[in-house]
């Protein structure tokens, strides 16, 4: 009944076999059915919006009982915190390869498709989600359900869906993590199934471990967004220009890829920053106040 063991069988015996597969495309039968369990899961989320006739509000144990809620806002409106995000675009250029007749125009019709059908789920699964709990919703909208009855088969069922979509997903994101490794640290090699293999195991170790470690989704978060984010806006776009720009039309010691190269330092510095200070969260167990500073 550990939860970790779990984990670890899991990724061993589903995720390790599909991440070893040669080409995306053999994923495509996987990622639609991962796409209908979440499918599921919005559906469940709707019924239950009329099937929750009432606010709740969290008893001391833990659990929630059908009540008016007692912590509106002085407007007495409920105001929700948007956000949304994706995570498509680590895979564009995989899918862009996989394709029979890759063009730009294709592609940007898979993308327009993609993006909608996602934001379109996600948006209603957000908004009734909401509405059901109002000001009792979790950052994990199922643990909200769980607290109402946790033995509802349908939320169980719908727990399970949820997992077997995320399972899935994990080999469809680790394959552009391979290759983009492949083409840093092997650039020109021929497929090799031990480099293939021996990647493929290692980002599944890294990954469990963040799964057994971490003890919430929004400390994962947090982490993407202090690595993707200065990686897009500082770090990508320097190194990028010192690469692409040839020595003999500006050397390395010339102004604008100096500029480059201190704009990429300052990427690294705020990555730092940023991920010192979420350890340093983790370590003292307090979420700092951002509202004080």
């Amino acid at each position: 009944m550990n939860g970790n063991y779990l984990i670890v069988i899991v990724s061993i015996c589903i995720i390790f076999p599909l991440a070893l597969m040669k080409h995306l495309g053999y994923l495509g039968y996987t990622s639609g059915f991962s796409i209908s369990c979440m499918v599921f899961f919005l559906s469940a989320v709707i019924y239950k919006k009329f099937n929750i006739a009432c606010p709740l509000e969290v008893l001391p144990g833990g659990h929630m009982h059908c009540q008016i809620l007692h912590h509106q806002s002085r407007d007495g409106v409920y105001h929700p915190h948007p956000g949304i995000c994706f995570v498509c675009h680590p895979e564009v250029l995989p899918i862009y390869t996989e394709l029979s007749n890759p063009t730009k125009r294709r592609m940007q019709n898979i993308g327009n498709v993609s993006i909608l059908g996602m934001f379109t789920m996600y948006f209603f699964t957000a908004i009734f989600g909401y509405l059901t709990f109002f000001g009792n919703t979790e950052a994990e909208l199922l643990h909200t359900y769980h607290k109402v009855d946790p033995l509802d088969t349908l939320i169980l069922c719908v727990r399970l869906a949820v997992l077997v979509a995320v399972t899935l997903t994990v080999p469809v994101v680790l394959f552009p993590i391979r290759r983009a490794l492949l083409q840093l640290l092997f650039p020109g090699r021929p497929f090799n199934w031990i480099r293939h293999i021996t990647i493929a195991l290692c980002l599944l170790c890294v990954v469990n471990l963040l799964v057994i470690l971490v003890p919430n989704i929004r400390d994962i978060f947090g982490i993407s967004g202090a690595t993707t984010a200065p990686c897009l806006i500082f770090i990508l776009p320097g190194l990028f220009y010192i690469r692409i720009i040839p020595t003999d039309h500006e050397p390395m010691n010339s102004r604008p890829k100096i500029q480059a190269a201190c704009f990429t330092a300052l990427g690294f510095i705020f990555m730092t920053m940023s991920l010192t200070f979420i350890v340093l969260d983790w370590m003292s167990g307090e979420k700092r106040n951002l509202g004080g500073h």
